[in-house]
């Protein structure tokens, strides 16, 4: 048991605060908005559809499961020294990689200008030597990237997951793009059976060779090892997850004992 773990959470619905829209921008996909709610701030795409949320005190603090069960991929590297974020979002899971992960190389890749911008001057996201923030389609620029012992896929958009979340060959390239020994983690809706989204294409591409881990608000975040002979070690995971627990303010062992294999 560690004490005094920091547990801000958000709050009930009827005593959140009135919101504050801090920004608003127009794009050619459409609308982008950053609203601050007490001590939260929101990013959203179109109309008010949650992309991420900040805890302004600390940018680096998950506030949700699908971040932390993100967070526990990362942990199944022993010391990943590069990563690469396919979607940036508020860019709350590349701090906390950058803050709490002995990462030496970070590069992202997301789709709208102005996420970035706002990200920085909003929602907490600090200009890192590490960084790298590149603008575009990651479909189009993952080629281009350099390979990585992590790889995030986190493409949504005001309508859900984007089309690289179901396409066979991005999918495929986003785990030959892995270091030997690497892990991609892919943050994916689930369907009405718990299974995730593209169950059947993912068990094919992966050889079934893969984990989940599904969260409360109904995601599935898949772990995709760059070679068969990996596994997921739930000890090891454990053992750097309790590590970290008294800087992360809070336990991720719920997430890891619900991690199983492919669905």
């Amino acid at each position: 048991m560690v004490e005094n773990l920091r547990m801000p959470g958000l709050p009930p619905v009827e005593e959140m605060k009135d919101e504050v829209v801090l920004a608003e921008v127009h794009d050619a996909f459409g609308v982008i908005r950053v609203v601050e709610i007490g001590e939260y701030r929101f990013l959203e795409f179109g109309e008010a559809i949650e992309q991420s949320c900040v805890f302004t005190a600390d940018p680096s603090w998950l506030e949700y499961d699908y971040t932390r069960a993100m967070f526990v991929g990362a942990l199944c590297h022993e010391a990943p020294e590069t990563a690469l974020f396919l979607g940036l979002g508020a860019g709350n899971l590349t701090q906390a990689c950058l803050k709490f992960l002995p990462l030496e190389d970070v590069e992202t890749i997301e789709l709208r200008p102005d996420v970035p911008r706002l990200a920085m001057e909003y929602l907490g996201l600090e200009d890192d030597p590490r960084l790298t923030m590149r603008i575009g389609d990651a479909m189009e620029l993952l080629p281009s990237a350099e390979s990585a012992d992590l790889i995030f896929v986190d493409l949504y958009t005001d309508t859900g997951p984007g089309v690289g979340h179901l396409a066979w060959r991005f999918l495929d390239d986003c785990r030959a793009k892995l270091n030997p020994g690497g892990w991609l983690i892919i943050n994916q809706w689930a369907g009405d059976d718990g299974k995730p989204l593209g169950a059947a294409l993912l068990r094919g591409l992966y050889h079934r060779h893969y984990w989940e881990c599904p969260v409360v608000e109904g995601n599935v975040v898949v772990l995709v090892p760059a070679e068969l002979d990996q596994q997921f070690d739930h000890e090891a995971v454990s053992r750097r997850a309790e590590a970290l627990q008294t800087r992360l303010g809070y336990s991720l062992q719920p997430l890891i004992n619900s991690v199983r294999m492919a669905s």
